[in-house]
């Protein structure tokens, strides 16, 4: 089991076991350490439900037949098709987290590619993009929302009023630059595509079970069930579906061990650091004028330099609760900014991984050069709706 550990898995160990000696020696109390541990609780239970959810649906083929239809539908022609996967991808991260549409629609378009004969990098960097991009309209789909949620004190109807426009506009700009940079025919050389030939899935049961699974999650949000409730029920009735029909599939590594390491390992060292410097330093950065640009720009940069998670945790930690508008801007720097560095987003990290399984290059200078104008230019945009509209 050591032996299969990667490197990210060693940092996330690595990270918990930092925390643990903080509080084992005092330097984070224990009653902070136990209230931090309180607020992520909730949010520990909605990772798992989601991600269990999420990983049955794709072995219940939903993605897969979703993704073949999405290419018939588009008949060959590759403006329909890049509008049926923006949407598809938009669609994903908003409802069923942004680690979805890295994670496990990527491998899904990856393979949909050599069946339709379609360039694979368009295709990968759709999912990249849009699952940071896309993940503002809801607490779900984005873990720094629901970081945030608390302290923001928004229901998911409130906050999803707030956060329409500018989750517009950045999944707006997002299609342009991946249109300009990877879609358009100078890019992708083909005229047209070939329509894959559809394949009936495997088990009809489990599919429609794992249908009926996301539905009920979707509906469960709409009725205002609190998340982590929501994704358990949702993610219960396709592992109930599983247990009937395919029991095999249902294993200890369905359980995202990786991220429950990373985020309660997150909620002790930066409360730990936050005593020793690193508020003060976040204060200076982000300023007292209350800028909500400059706000967005400094998550932005430090999401790119260390991660999203930790960047909004340390920021938002020296935000008053009172100051929402900061707050939310915040959220926009470090959801719509992190598509520069590959390390930015926990999404970002397993994209790479999933592109070179499936022998997919991405050119890295071009990346990153790319990257960076979205992250300006998506960032500012979105920042003035949030302004504008929000």
């Amino acid at each position: 089991m050591w032996r299969r550990l990667g490197v990210l898995d060693w940092i996330r160990i690595g990270l918990l076991a930092l925390g643990l000696v903080f509080v084992a020696t005092g330097l984070l109390p224990w009653r902070e350490a136990t209230a931090s541990l309180d607020e992520i609780g909730p949010l520990l239970v909605f990772l798992v439900g989601i991600i269990v959810l999420a990983e049955l649906t794709k072995e219940a083929q939903v993605f897969d037949a979703i993704a073949a239809r999405m290419a018939v539908l588009g008949r060959g022609n590759y403006v329909a098709l890049f509008f049926l996967c923006t949407a598809f991808a938009s669609f994903i991260t908003i409802f069923l987290n942004l680690d979805t549409t890295a994670v496990l629609l990527t491998p899904v378009m990856l393979a949909l590619a050599p069946r339709a004969r379609i360039a694979a990098l368009p295709l990968a960097m759709t999912t990249i993009w849009l699952a940071n991009t896309a993940s503002l309209l809801l607490p779900v789909s984005n873990l720094t929302n629901l970081l945030g949620i608390n302290k923001i004190a928004l229901d998911a109807q409130q906050f999803a009023g707030r956060m329409w426009a500018p989750q517009i506009v950045s999944i707006a700009v997002t299609m342009a630059f991946l249109w300009v940079f990877y879609w358009r025919r100078g890019q992708r050389r083909d005229l047209r595509y070939t329509p894959p030939v559809l394949e009936p899935v495997a088990d009809r049961v489990l599919f429609a079970a794992a249908g009926a699974g996301c539905l009920l999650f979707i509906g469960a949000l709409l009725l205002k069930v609190q998340v982590g409730a929501a994704a358990s029920a949702a993610a219960l009735v396709v592992v109930v579906a599983f247990f009937v029909r395919d029991r095999a599939r249902l294993t200890w590594s369905l359980i995202p061990w990786q991220l429950l390491i990373f985020a309660t390992g997150l909620f002790l060292v930066v409360p730990t650091l936050s005593r020793y410097g690193l508020a003060d330093l976040m204060r200076w950065m982000i300023g007292v004028e209350g800028d909500p640009y400059r706000t967005a720009a400094v998550g932005a940069g430090l999401s790119n330099l260390i991660n999203n998670l930790p960047a909004f945790q340390a920021i938002a930690s020296v935000i008053p609760a009172s100051d929402q508008d900061r707050l939310l801007s915040l959220l926009v720097g470090t959801n719509v900014g992190p598509v520069v560095t590959p390390w930015a987003s926990l999404a970002t990290l397993l994209w790479f991984e999933s592109c070179r399984r499936h022998d997919v290059q991405v050119p890295m200078r071009r990346f990153l050069a790319t990257g960076a104008g979205l992250a300006v230019v998506g960032m500012v945009t979105t920042v003035w709706a949030l302004v504008a509209f929000g």
